[in-house]
Order: structure tokens, then sequence, then C-alpha cells
């Protein structure tokens, strides 16, 4: 009788364990501020790219406007919170802005498919953009929301770098775990099914319209929420940050981790953040390769998008997978010979 192997579930749950464990041991190993700066940000973009990846990668409703959504967020709760708002209160705020903004847009928008509602969402974001660059008496226009005080929860103040991790970690774990529940149950399989085929899924009896309304929203409130982390910790905003820009690294960083999963997801966020802080994680690379992959940094990711498209569609999940299928195919063979 051979041996059982571990299900796939599981191996993802042991991996999930072991990197969470090596994320919150970084700070106190690393000792270094700067590396834990930079993994934070890694935290803040995950929170979006969740978000996004229920979106995109399992309803297969592309969005160019992701960086509006982390914009409203961070710029709400940084106003709220400079007119002497409790933190609890601005992120609150800073999410329910952002979803409405994302309800705002699915209701005409999400009837539209393809470059339509690509479309409709990138002009949705250069509004905003327009709207966080003029409106000066709420944004500071393009000079910023400067003074924007750290996380504080009661009388306890997130006001260390560690901290400050530790706070956007154990918030993208929360997100993650979430998600990951979504995806498993009922609503997981009406958003595959509405990204396999729209009118397979209506056939079903799925509203999908409803449903797709329901992950706009929840994607856009992820942004916010990020976008709250982030000015938060940042402690200021400007709208350089909430550019198209923006919006195409984290559309760059689902296609790569892989369409439908969120292992694949953190992956690719992984990657591609730490992308212009390669000479921080990698020791040894000389000044014109640094300088060239921080020059180079939007032309890489479009680059990414290409090659993934034609070589490796199913991103890094779908590597893994075809990797795990040929591992159990010799594993058996082997065993096959050893009977």
């Amino acid at each position: 009788m051979g041996r059982r192997h571990p299900t796939r579930s599981r191996v993802m749950a042991h991996a999930g364990l072991v990197a969470g464990i090596v994320l919150l041991a970084l700070p106190l190993v690393l000792g270094d501020l700067y590396l834990v700066r930079i993994f934070t940000l890694v935290g803040i973009n995950l929170v979006m790219v969740t978000g996004l990846s229920l979106l995109f990668g399992y309803a297969g409703q592309i969005s160019l406007g992701h960086a509006a959504f982390f914009g409203l967020g961070a710029y709400t709760s940084g106003f709220l919170t400079r007119l002497g708002w409790p933190w609890v209160a601005g992120l609150l705020a800073g999410v329910l802005v952002a979803a409405a903004g994302g309800l705002l847009l699915a209701l005409p928008s999400l009837r539209l498919k393809g470059h339509y509602l690509a479309m409709a969402t990138l002009g949705f974001g250069e509004i905003a953009l327009f709207f966080f660059t003029e409106a000066e008496s709420l944004t500071g226009g393009s000079d910023g929301l400067r003074e924007i005080p750290a996380a504080a929860i009661g009388g306890f103040s997130f006001d260390t770098p560690t901290l400050k991790y530790a706070l956007v970690w154990a918030t993208a774990a929360l997100v993650l775990l979430l998600a990951a529940n979504v995806v498993r149950l009922r609503p997981g399989r009406a958003l595959r099914a509405i990204h396999g085929s729209e009118l397979g899924a209506q056939a079903c009896g799925i509203d999908t319209v409803r449903i797709k309304t329901q992950v706009f929203v929840i994607s856009a409130g992820l942004a916010g929420l990020a976008g709250v982390l982030y000015a938060h910790y940042i402690g200021f905003v400007s709208p350089s940050t909430f550019t198209l820009n923006l919006s195409l690294i984290l559309v760059a960083m689902v296609a790569l981790g892989g369409m439908g999963s969120l292992s694949g997801a953190v992956a690719g966020t992984v990657l591609l953040t730490l992308l212009p802080y390669a000479d921080a994680i990698i020791p040894g690379l000389s000044r014109d390769t640094v300088a060239f992959l921080q020059d180079w940094e939007s032309d890489i990711h479009g680059l990414v998008l290409i090659l993934v498209m034609l070589f490796m569609p199913g991103g890094i999940a779908g590597l893994g997978r075809q990797l795990a299928v040929r591992l159990r195919r010799t594993s058996r063979t082997a065993e096959g010979g050893a009977s």
C-alpha cells in the first residue's frame, strides 16, 4: 500500500504558518530598521493585492483604478485623525469611504466587460487623482497632507518601526485568512464560475451583477484599508502616490502570482515590491544594476506582464502546480518500480 501524500491544503497551511513565523521574527532577527520598513510596505501592498486578487484573479474583473481607493482611505483617515478623531474611527471611515467609492463605480460599470471596464476604472482613477490635487482644503493639494499621527488604539500608540510592522502584518494576516475562507466557500465558487463563463454562471442561477458588485466593494474597501495603514505609517500622503502607475503595478502583482490563487498573489506582491530595494535584499549587487532596476521599474513591470501572458499564463501559482504534479508522478513511478 503506497504512502499517502499530504493534501495540497495541508501543505499550503504549513507553508503559510512557516512564512508567518519568519515574518514575525524578521525585525528581531535582522535588527535592520531599513529592512523592517521595506517589509512593512510589502504588508501594506499585500492587503491591497488580496482585494484585487478577489476581483481580478477570481472574478475576472480588471480594475485600473485601485490607486484611487487606496488614496480615498489614506486621505480620509489622515484628514479625520488630524482633526482629533480616534485612529479606529478614522480607519472605519477610510474603509467605508473607499468602499462607497467602489460601489459608486461598480453600479454603472460592472455591466461592462473587457477593455470597456478597464477604461471605466481608469477614468475613475484619473478623476480621483484630480480631486486629490485640487481639493486643497481637504487634501493639501500638490503639497500633500502632512503630520498624520501614528496609529493608536486607546492609549497605546504604534509609533515605532517595529510596532508599525507588527500592526501592518497582523492586519495582512487577518485579511488573507478572511479571503481564504471566502474563496473556499460558496462565494468563491460563484466568483470562479463568473470568471469561467458569465452566461454559464447566470444559467446556474448566480446573480452575477450582485456578486460582481459585492466583490468590487470588498476589493475597494481593502484598498482603502491599505491606504489607512499607509497614511499612518508614513505620516504624509500626496497625489503623486496614487497614480495610474500604482494601479498597473498591482495588476502586475496579481498576474505574476497567478489568477485565482491567494498564495500566488502573496508571491507576486513580495517579488515586485522588493524589486526597487534589491540592493538591500541581495548583497553584492553593483550600483549600476540597482540604478537600472530603479530607473526602469515601470518598464520591468510591463515586461513581466507580457512574459507571464506569453510563457507562464498561470503565473507563479500555475508553475508551482505543474511542478507538484510532476513530483507526484515521479514519486508514484518510483514507488511502482520499488514494489
